[in-house]
């Protein structure tokens, strides 16, 4: 499975952006599809999860401002941030798999400055 992601940038505090992440190769293996972030001298952490069926998953601190929707027939996982914070910098990762985060998108800065 190969994890393609998109949209990431440069954006004001209270911006928006839309991260994509589209999955090809062996996707019927897939089940989960989300989103990780990583900040600088952090460690990685779980920003939103959705499954096949579109139950979803948030990390407390993007409860409310972010948005995960899932195209099944396209295979992609969407990311929407809204209301976006200078401390919700950093590079995000989408993950594919089964049970657990299996496969991994190359990463998508996302910088929230003035």
């Amino acid at each position: 499975v190969q994890l393609q992601a998109s949209g990431g940038g440069l954006v004001r505090p209270g911006g928006s952006l839309r991260l994509s992440c589209a999955a090809s190769g062996s996707i019927l293996a897939i089940y989960l599809m989300g989103w990780y972030r990583q900040a600088p001298g952090k460690q990685r952490e779980l920003v939103a999860t959705i499954a096949r069926t579109g139950t979803t998953n948030y990390a407390d601190s993007v409860k409310g401002r972010f948005a995960i929707a899932r195209d099944n027939a396209k295979n992609t996982v969407y990311l929407q941030m809204d209301s976006l914070k200078p401390e919700d910098t950093a590079v995000y990762y989408c993950y594919a798999g089964v049970t657990v985060p299996t496969y991994w998108g190359q990463g998508t800065q996302v910088t929230v400055s003035s």
